[in-house]
């Protein structure tokens, strides 16, 4: 199936400053994210499905204007259709979730869920030019630095498992939103969640320590100047912290992290 990229100059927290969108097929296409307006998506004549991997405002803005651009149906999952709308301005026509296919006129294009980034998110799994599995992953992955898992949409659990299964696919290509494609998904899916792992007990020893609020945890957690992406880091560390009140290795009342 043939992929098209187009990369859409949009505010975002990514260092890129763009969000990719895709097109799959050529005939009758699906496309995914459109986060703006572009000429290279202006110019397309043959969309016959929009859709998201979530409703993030990075990843939503142009939904509407295309949709009713080409007449096409409008697809999100299935139990978020108030959030859906409420993110692009149109109500969808359709709902999918996990194995959905969408068909195309170069073929069929599988729903894949990957919660944990959001709680809707969704990639979409598709034969590449060589036959084997490609994935459009959204923001599950990144293919250098790490991905934003913060409260109070981000889930750390989920997020986790979400690239466990994506290790188990262990497709041939993974085209994420932000920066350039990832050409070895299972080195990916092993970097990320070692980071993750690695927060974590930073995390954890920053309460074992002493530390209590998220700021306090932020600051004995993480050894770089956060100038200008504080928010991001106090969101991370209260994800981290919530994983592991679940699991029992800190308590937690929503202001104070105290050792179990």
């Amino acid at each position: 199936m043939r992929l098209t990229r187009v990369s859409c100059s949009v505010a975002t927290r990514a260092p890129t400053g763009q969000t990719h969108a895709y097109v799959l097929g050529d005939e009758d296409a699906l496309l995914v994210d459109p986060a703006a307006r572009e000429a290279g998506l202006d110019d397309l004549e043959s969309v016959a499905h929009v859709a998201v991997t979530h409703h993030h405002p990075d990843h939503v803005g142009a939904v509407a204007h295309y949709a009713a651009e080409h007449d096409a149906t409008v697809w999100c999952r299935v139990g978020r259709g108030a959030a859906f709308e409420a993110a692009t301005g149109v109500a969808p026509d359709r709902t999918f979730a996990e194995g959905t296919v969408v068909e195309t006129g170069d073929g069929p294009v599988t729903v894949v869920d990957t919660p944990g980034h959001a709680p809707e998110h969704v990639g979409f799994s598709f034969a590449g030019d060589t036959g084997r599995e490609e994935l459009l992953v959204g923001d599950l992955a990144v293919a250098t630095g790490s991905v934003v898992v913060g409260h109070p949409t981000g889930d750390v659990r989920t997020y986790l498992a979400s690239l466990r299964r994506l290790w188990a696919r262990a497709p041939a290509i993974l085209h994420p939103a932000h920066g350039p494609t990832i050409e070895d998904p299972r080195a990916t899916c092993v970097r990320l969640i070692d980071h993750r792992r690695e927060r974590e007990a930073k995390v954890l020893a920053a309460v074992e320590g002493g530390a209590e609020t998220v700021a306090e945890i932020t600051d004995a957690a993480y050894e770089k100047d956060l100038t200008g992406v504080a928010d991001l880091a106090h969101a991370t560390v209260r994800a981290h912290v919530e994983k592991l009140r679940v699991e029992r290795k800190v308590r937690w009342d929503g202001e104070r992290a105290s050792p179990v």
